[in-house]
């Protein structure tokens, strides 16, 4: 998790999630908001990871992580619905 616990990814990933949701101007609830954050930020992890890119850890770096992560899985599933 990024060397944060799971209450703690739990709450910055709803951070991340809602940020995502405003940034992408989506409609999502509490629930999907933490889905988003937390998978965007280990996707965004795991792609950066193979290309050598460590983007370091705690919570910013969660935060961040879980917000491009998560606009990028917003702008993927628009993409797929059309």
């Amino acid at each position: 998790m990024n060397g944060v616990g799971w209450i703690a990814a739990i709450i910055i990933g709803g951070l991340a999630g809602w940020l995502a949701e405003k940034f992408m101007e989506s409609e999502m609830g509490l629930l999907m908001n933490i889905v988003l954050g937390i998978v965007g930020a280990v996707l965004l992890n795991a792609l950066l990871g193979a290309i050598g890119i460590n983007i370091g850890m705690g919570w910013i770096s969660y935060l961040v992580a879980g917000f491009i992560g998560g606009s990028l899985l917003i702008f993927v599933a628009r993409a797929l619905r059309r």
